[in-house]
């Protein structure tokens, strides 16, 4: 299996997705200015105890205040808060941590009105981005993640991964660990330190012990309330250091910039693997280019079709997810009704997985199989589908088929789930049902082509149009495009881009910089 990672960079936004086999299994797409995310760390102020639920709520800056129940607070909270005074009591001087005191700890039977008071200053971490009408989900318990290692501040515990089975290399790792962690700092060792030596787990232990301190300074330096003192990496580092193994064969992106950040990430953590990070500076859009719009536009939606005419409709709800599984128009196998539908079952075990994957499908998901009456077959379509999940980083559990046919499944949930809207509006009626005459559609594109050269001066751009309208543009050797390029210089460039609708355009220049020429009348 080959997999490839390709990052789309847009001036708003930031899409990362991953293909195995050349077939898209994770999408991520998120806007550049969101500081909402999993692992970032706030000092917040309580805003509202609730003791009714044993909890209360945080003002992160968020526009819902987030939630902090008491069991979350982190059995070294105290530690943390006399920390956080000795840091906010000197400006000049940083408290050194390794001289920090811990406290005992934090009684689990106590309650959130004995332990916090409203206005109080908590060092918190988000552990879950805000999802519909809620706010994001906190934890007391800071900790920072890095390729090998987690470090947690005031705890002692080294652990390891429990997918290391050996128990010579688990005794080395712990043994190796506890030489080179700093002071007051526990360390969870992952899965990939396994067979580590020690100059890259201590060089990756100094780095994430530099972001505490950094943190710790910029909670020094500033009386601002809620701050933000620690930023997870950027979406594509910190996809790219979960992801990571050594089966990629190529991480291709559009930004040079951040083509940086990622290969001097990947050159911190497997120096040979640091020419798979490739920039891509194709003309044709870095997803059309790899196949990937193509696909998101067939995967997405409420309608997933598969395997001889079969579908999955997938509707998400507040509580849940419900996928139906339907048969469709396939024709009925020779061998019968039963085997039929196992077949049908099985594609659609094979899909949903992906699907999951795909659209970070969190919480419960209850699926609808086609009914079969053999308990072999139904155990044969429970055993396909724990094994297409064993791929999926997320946590899940996945109950057998119940008497009535339906799989209860629960994946664990940290963001919204990714919608992708594959309707398109018309770009030229706006709802109104009625547009200009399409064939003079060209004239109208050369109209705004005069303007921008003529009037405001620009002289070398890219026009990307629907791929039916490109090639139109472009047929033949004495094409509309050249007769364009003859008119108006040679910086005329007119590209197909999958992503835009029939009768769509855009404008760019040769800084990939977004030109609005859209008229009063086409923006309403």
């Amino acid at each position: 299996m080959t997999s490839e990672v390709v990052i789309d960079v847009q001036e708003k936004e930031i899409s990362i997705a991953l293909l195995e086999d050349k077939r898209l299994v994770e999408y991520q797409n998120e806007p550049r200015t969101v500081s909402y995310s999993v692992g970032n760390i706030y000092v917040a102020k309580v805003k509202k105890l609730m003791p009714g639920l044993n909890a209360c709520f945080v003002d992160v800056g968020y526009e819902r205040d987030a939630f902090l129940h008491y069991l979350d607070l982190g059995s070294q909270f105290h530690s943390f808060e006399k920390y956080l005074k000795q840091v906010q009591s000197d400006r000049r001087k940083l408290y050194p941590f390794a001289k920090a005191t811990r406290l005992p700890d934090l009684k689990k039977d106590g309650s959130v009105q004995n332990t916090l008071k409203v206005g109080q200053e908590v060092l918190v971490q988000i552990v879950k981005e805000p999802i519909s009408t809620k706010g994001p989900r906190l934890t007391g318990e800071l900790s920072f993640a890095g390729r090998y290692l987690v470090l947690i501040p005031f705890s002692e515990k080294v652990s390891v991964s429990s997918k290391i089975k050996s128990g010579e290399e688990r005794a080395r790792l712990k043994q190796l660990i506890n030489s080179i962690k700093p002071k007051n700092c526990g360390v969870i060792v992952r899965t990939v330190a396994e067979g580590k030596r020690v100059a890259e787990l201590d060089v990756e232990m100094k780095i994430l012990a530099q972001r505490w301190e950094d943190a710790l300074t910029k909670v020094q330096k500033t009386q601002q309330r809620p701050q933000l003192i620690f930023e997870e990496t950027g979406r594509a580092v910190a996809l790219i250091r979960d992801l990571f193994n050594p089966t990629y064969e190529n991480i291709y992106i559009n930004d040079a910039e951040i083509h940086n950040e990622v290969k001097h990430y990947v050159q911190l953590i497997a120096p040979e693997k640091a020419d798979i990070v490739k920039l891509y500076t194709g003309k044709v859009p870095i997803f059309d280019n790899f196949n990937v719009t193509k696909q998101i536009k067939s995967s997405f939606g409420k309608t997933v079709n598969y395997k001889h005419g079969a579908y999955l409709i997938i509707e998400h709800t507040e509580a849940l997810h419900v996928v139906d599984v339907n048969s469709g128009n396939r024709s009925h196998s020779d061998s019968g009704q039963e085997a039929n539908a196992l077949d049908v079952n099985l594609g659609a075990a094979d899909e949903l997985a992906r699907q999951l994957r795909l659209r970070d499908m969190g919480g419960i998901i209850v699926v609808d199989f086609i009914d079969m009456n053999l308990a072999e077959d139904r155990q044969l379509l429970y055993e396909r589908m724990c094994k297409n999940m064993q791929k999926d980083r997320a946590r899940h559990n996945i109950l057998p088929l119940s008497k009535f046919g339906l799989m209860q499944i629960t994946r664990q949930r940290v963001r919204p789930a990714m919608d992708v809207n594959v309707e398109e509006t018309c770009p030229s009626c706006f709802g109104t049902g009625k547009i200009k005459s399409s064939i003079l559609f060209t004239d109208q594109l050369e109209r705004k082509i005069s303007n921008l050269v003529n009037k405001i001066g620009i002289k070398t751009f890219y026009l990307y149009v629907h791929p039916y309208v490109a090639a139109y543009i472009n047929q033949g050797f004495f094409s509309l495009c050249m007769k364009w390029k003859m008119r108006y210089g040679f910086g005329v460039h007119v590209l197909a881009s999958q992503k835009l609708s029939f009768l769509q355009y855009e404008f760019y220049d040769d800084k990939k910089q977004f030109i609005d020429m859209k008229e009063e009348i086409e923006t309403k």
